[in-house]
């Protein structure tokens, strides 16, 4: 294999698995490289994929910013950036500040404690409902059921209205797998569903507040500063995305982790102290974003690689938490791994992951759950990966257990 066979821009090239081969001769012949791009506006990209360069870019917006052309792999339009940049993920300071002091005000440390009980009794219900089958798909049935009725219940959405929110964010993270496009157009209908229905969410919070997110954003205020409706349209999409498909695929592909080392599972079953070191190792080993987007503000350095000022560039989560010069057996599953100090929630920095808390959250008590109620669950076919170079996604896992019965309300 030599650099030239490497094509980071073709998602087909992740259906199988990740390319970590790639990314393996990337870091070792060149951590910076430029990268052709035949489908974007630009010529081409740098592609970053070392640890200590990807942390670097990620925090420093000065020179890498997020809001000259978004932070996504893809190149838009003049009109659709101009809307892409009235989300917080593609702001820079102060924007990002301003943004982010006012969406704080309904993320508090203590709305995620207040939800553990609500994940507690949705975990078992969703246990509930396929444990007396003994299989099931487990991303359908599962993995993709949690992060659900957890969004939904942080951002005030009607539990009946769930799996609208999960098929509008299919629709646009799955826009390159034809399981998820109807037609060319999905995507974006998807979107503009979405939006009217945060709309009408909105309006009705504001008639009607309660003690969830939209009702205190609707709300919030800071030196006579809110958030307009467009602006709020946007969090609600990110977050529709961001704390659900991210939650979603790690899970499933942490699962995926253990069927491939059942040592770990043995491990994990036989001590359960090792349960916050092993969510640790699987965000690091799964890294469900695998990579993020800047722009240059000015000609800067990367590592030895000058870049230009306007230059595209790249960086991969999925590599950095890979890198041999920082982490010990990079390609290994070990859920007593220590140090870990991954890249899977950006690094630091301004960009840190607003849901991190929450994330690790509901990791721990879903497999605090199937450790206790699923102990034997196995690998019962074909693992169905999503074709995307942006989320690190699995579609399908069939899966069997002992059945048990449900522990019920």
């Amino acid at each position: 294999m030599e650099l030239g066979d490497i094509n980071l821009c073709d998602p087909g090239a992740f259906v199988s698995s990740v390319p970590h081969d790639w990314f393996a001769l990337l870091r070792r012949e060149a951590p910076v490289q430029w990268h052709p791009d035949p489908d974007g506006f630009a010529e081409g990209f740098w592609s970053v994929t070392r640890y200590d360069d990807c942390v670097g870019v990620n925090r420093d917006y000065e020179h890498f910013s997020s809001y000259r052309a978004a932070t996504l792999f893809h190149d838009f339009d003049d009109e659709v950036l101009g809307q892409q940049r009235m989300m917080m993920l593609n702001m820079d300071p102060p924007m990002h500040t301003r943004y982010r002091r006012l969406v704080n005000k309904g993320f508090t440390p203590r709305m995620i404690r207040d939800l553990e009980a609500k994940v507690i009794t949705s975990t078992d219900s969703i246990l509930d409902s396929v444990c007396e089958q003994g299989s099931t798909d487990f991303v359908e049935q599962i993995s993709a059921e949690l992060p659900l009725q957890v969004i939904a219940e942080l951002m005030g959405v009607p539990q009946h209205d769930r799996h609208l929110v999960f098929d509008w964010s299919n629709r646009m993270v799955g826009s390159e797998d034809p399981e998820y496009q109807i037609s060319p157009e999905s995507s974006t209908q998807a979107s503009m569903e979405l939006f009217a229905y945060a709309d009408e969410l909105c309006a009705q919070k504001r008639l009607d507040p309660h003690e969830d997110l939209f009702s205190v954003l609707t709300q919030a205020e800071i030196e006579g500063d809110q958030l307009s409706q467009l602006e709020l349209d946007l969090f609600f999409l990110l977050l529709a995305v961001a704390g659900n498909e991210t939650t979603r695929n790690l899970i499933s592909g942490a699962m995926v982790a253990f069927f491939d080392n059942p040592d770990q599972w043995e491990r994990l079953r036989a001590d359960r102290s090792l349960l916050p070191s092993a969510i640790e190792e699987m965000l690091r080993y799964v890294s469900p974003v695998m990579h993020f987007r800047r722009q240059a503000t000015a000609d800067v350095l990367i590592g030895d690689q000058k870049v230009a000022e306007g230059d595209k560039v790249v960086f991969w989560h999925i590599s950095a938490n890979r890198d041999e010069s920082v982490f010990a057996s990079p390609d290994t599953f070990d859920i007593g791994r220590t140090p870990n100090n991954h890249m899977a929630f950006g690094g630091g920095g301004a960009h840190f992951c607003l849901g991190a808390n929450l994330a690790r959250m509901e990791i721990r008590v879903m497999f605090d759950r199937l450790l206790d109620r699923m102990p034997d669950i196995r690998l019962d076919g074909e693992v169905q990966r999503l074709r995307s170079n942006f989320i690190n996604g699995v579609k399908h896992i069939p899966v069997t257990f002992a059945p048990s019965a449900p522990v019920g309300q």
